[in-house]
């Protein structure tokens, strides 16, 4: 069984992975933000409260994200192992995650720490450029992945873009958040055991290199 969770602060690739582990290991992502996206499109009580909400750019209860959360680790595709996306985003509820795993006779699995240089991760951050029709990613502060027309996608030839928060101001109150929600939660997983930390100023490659080999390597799986 391979139950995956990632801590990361912002920027550190943690979704590029989680697509690459999907795809080697054939195991659902599960993403809070879809789960709730997904509900508040719902014509139900649940899903008008959801809706609003979100729309509102609230907080959904911690009562209700459990509730969905055990819904949908009960569900089949995820007998042999997910990767869970967003939760816990505390001390709470990590402890309330951990009694979701044994009520459904799961192990916590893999907890994997990325660990990131503060000056890599601005370099990231503030380089970030979005293709506004594919989506595709590039990053004008790494000579890897510039593009090769300015301001221009590579791939469809569509216009790149910023996204607001990708700026100083905002990268540092999001990662001043990150530092303070997650160390409990760091805490209490190295003090089960099941934290791994990996290196994360690696490539993509790298970094995944890193994962896999703990993940291929265990006797669990």
């Amino acid at each position: 069984m391979k139950n995956i969770m990632f801590i990361a602060p912002p920027a550190a690739g943690k979704g590029t992975q989680a697509d690459m582990i999907v795809e080697k290991y054939n195991i659902p992502h599960i993403s809070t933000g879809d789960i709730l996206r997904d509900i508040a499109n719902e014509d139900s009580e649940m899903g008008n409260y959801v809706s609003e909400v979100l729309s509102s750019g609230g907080l959904v209860k911690d009562e209700i994200t459990n509730q969905l959360v055990e819904q949908r680790l009960s569900k089949a595709d995820c007998k042999n192992g997910f990767i869970i996306d967003g939760f816990p985003r505390n001390i709470d509820q990590a402890k309330i995650y951990d009694n979701i795993l044994n009520k459904l006779g799961y192990d916590i699995g893999y907890v994997f720490l990325i660990n990131i240089d503060e000056k890599e991760l601005k370099k990231r951050i503030t380089g970030r450029r979005i293709c506004e029709n594919c989506k595709a990613i590039y990053n004008i502060n790494n000579e890897n992945n510039i593009p090769k027309i300015d301001s221009t996608c590579d791939i469809c030839g569509g216009r790149l873009y910023q996204r607001k928060d990708d700026n100083i101001e905002a990268f540092q109150n999001r990662y001043k958040l990150y530092m303070e929600k997650t160390k409990p939660i760091i805490d209490h997983y190295k003090e089960l055991g099941v934290l791994y930390e990996i290196d994360g100023n690696h490539d993509v490659k790298g970094v995944f290199n890193q994962i896999d080999s703990i993940i291929s390597g265990d006797d669990r799986t």
